[in-house]
């Protein structure tokens, strides 16, 4: 008989952290803008643009970048549908916690609107990951998207991975993309799971504010009602199932169950 192969040592699970950016706020002057049932009738609501800083080890994920810097200095507008607001830059956030730019090594986008690309050129060197569905309506040109926000990688020769399904992304299951199509058709929400405070929901826009969300209300823009729904039955579930923290990236009161920048979640 041969000798029997010495066991391996486990592998030391991955120090996970997470910090939450300012990528801007809008302000929404129709909120019926979000609801395809007109349940909002004059309302307006100021929601955030957040995005958020996974380290994993010695590895950084970016996901979703904001609003684009151009927003700077512009006037909140009182009459517009939604009027974008920035008052500082994901670099600079950077600067503060002395990670550099040319450490992002992913950059993920829960969807292709403006809102959550804005920033992304600003890592060139990063992989992209972002949902299939919405590469492959990016690539096509279709109505409602741009890869102006997105041309390191959509032009320019970067590398991009388009996920179709989940996505493990360090591959032991401490950080993964999920599938939940229907804002757009490939978005994605992210799963972290920290030692201390536990899992983690980013929501992308899967819903906007918590009304919505409660009520499961469907935004006229979203590209399939259907997908939608069921999008959001699983993540309800999931959430539940894990006893995930769940952050609206639009909310501000979820967003605020995170510590405040610099102060980070572990």
């Amino acid at each position: 008989m041969g000798q029997a192969p010495a066991p391996q040592p486990t592998p030391k699970p991955a120090d996970v952290e997470l910090w939450r950016l300012d990528c801007g706020q809008v302000q929404v002057n129709d909120l019926n803008a979000f609801s395809d049932t007109l349940a909002y009738p004059g309302q307006s609501k100021r929601l955030v643009a957040s995005c958020y800083l996974i380290r994993h080890g010695g590895d950084y994920l970016l996901w979703d970048t904001g609003l684009p810097e151009a927003v700077i200095g512009k006037p909140v507008s009182s009459t517009d549908a939604m009027s974008p607001i920035l008052t500082t830059t994901i670099k600079r956030q950077l600067a503060q916690i002395g990670v550099k730019p040319e450490q992002i090594g992913r950059v993920g986008i829960s969807h292709y609107h403006f809102d959550h690309t804005g920033q992304a050129a600003g890592f060139p060197n990063a992989t992209l990951l972002i949902g299939k569905g919405d590469a492959d309506a990016l690539n096509a040109g279709k109505p409602g998207t741009s890869t102006e926000p997105l041309k390191p990688w959509f032009g320019g020769g970067a590398k991009v991975e388009a996920v179709d399904a989940d996505k493990d992304v360090f591959g032991d299951g401490s950080v993964t993309m999920l599938n939940l199509p229907g804002h757009t058709p490939g978005h994605h929400a992210l799963l972290v799971l920290l030692k201390g405070k536990g899992p983690v929901l980013l929501s992308g826009d899967l819903a906007h504010f918590r009304e919505n969300y409660d009520r499961n209300g469907v935004p006229p823009f979203n590209t399939d009602r259907a997908q939608t729904l069921a999008s959001l039955d699983r993540f309800k579930q999931l959430a539940g199932n894990v006893k995930a923290t769940v952050i609206l990236q639009h909310e501000a009161n979820d967003v605020a169950k995170l510590p405040t920048f610099p102060a980070s979640a572990r």
